[in-house]
């Protein structure tokens, strides 16, 4: 763990080209641990979005070009000039407003559980859902049901727990929280962005997720070019997780650009 350039990430060099991981809101870089004990053998990075984990951020509203600053000073500082990106949520949201500012750098993009041209009902629900963070209601556990199978929260009481008590925020955390999650239920998809985007890319979600559906994850396979969709059978909104070895295997294989 470091902290430089007002950042702090953690950073593995094995010499290759590093595979750059974005979080989703609410979380840190942490919730990527099941990727980088698979990808031990290659570069990695993960590091903690403005306003989340240790990292601070004290403006009033956040834009998604906050996040995606963020990201290229800190690969600068490390001096990487190409990279796999892999994003979650509203770090897929990042990655794709990267991807479209920053092609040369991407040697890869795969995006994870990502909204697209969501309709009124699926955007009121996550609205919904950001006003009772704002009116300081309890969100942990119903967030959990979306990320996670009951299956598999009760065989892992342990990840229930951390995960509890991620989501369960500090007033100053809760403040960013909001900041974040009001982008992302905001969020408008920009068609002349996507068709900017020319990287190979892999666009990933889980068969069960509620929220950033199957369906969501199609459509924007058919909306960027050099593209490619896997569902991961079971998964629901936090498959990286859940259903890493599946997650995992795919990416590996995306990225070294094996047939599946």
């Amino acid at each position: 763990m470091n902290l430089k350039n007002k950042n702090y990430y953690t950073y593995i060099n094995n010499k290759t080209t590093p595979i750059v991981f974005i979080h989703g809101v609410g979380l840190d870089r942490n919730m990527w641990t099941p990727q980088i004990n698979f990808f031990k053998k290659y570069s990695t990075l993960t590091y903690d979005l403005l306003g989340h984990g240790k990292m601070p951020y004290n403006k009033d509203k956040i834009i998604i070009e906050d996040y995606t600053h963020q990201l290229i000073s800190l690969i600068e500082d490390l001096k990487i000039s190409k990279l796999h990106l892999v994003g979650f949520s509203i770090g897929s949201l990042i990655a794709i407003d990267f991807a479209a500012n920053f092609n040369n750098k991407l040697s890869s993009l795969t995006l994870i559980a990502t909204t697209y041209k969501r309709n009124e009902k699926q955007r009121q629900e996550v609205i919904d859902r950001v006003n009772l963070a704002k009116s300081n209601k309890p969100i942990s556990k119903l967030a959990l049901k979306r990320w996670f199978t009951d299956e598999y929260l009760e065989k892992n009481p342990k990840i229930y727990e951390e995960f509890i008590n991620i989501l369960t925020k500090k007033p100053e955390d809760q403040i960013n929280f909001i900041k974040a999650y009001e982008l992302f239920a905001y969020y408008k998809d920009d068609i002349e962005k996507i068709k900017k985007i020319n990287t190979r890319s892999l666009v990933m979600t889980g068969s069960i997720d509620p929220g950033s559906t199957p369906e969501m994850s199609k459509n924007l396979t058919r909306d960027l070019k050099n593209s490619q969709y896997i569902e991961i059978n079971k998964g629901k909104h936090l498959c990286s997780i859940e259903c890493s070895d599946d997650v995992n295997i795919n990416i590996e294989k995306f990225i070294t650009n094996e047939p599946n």
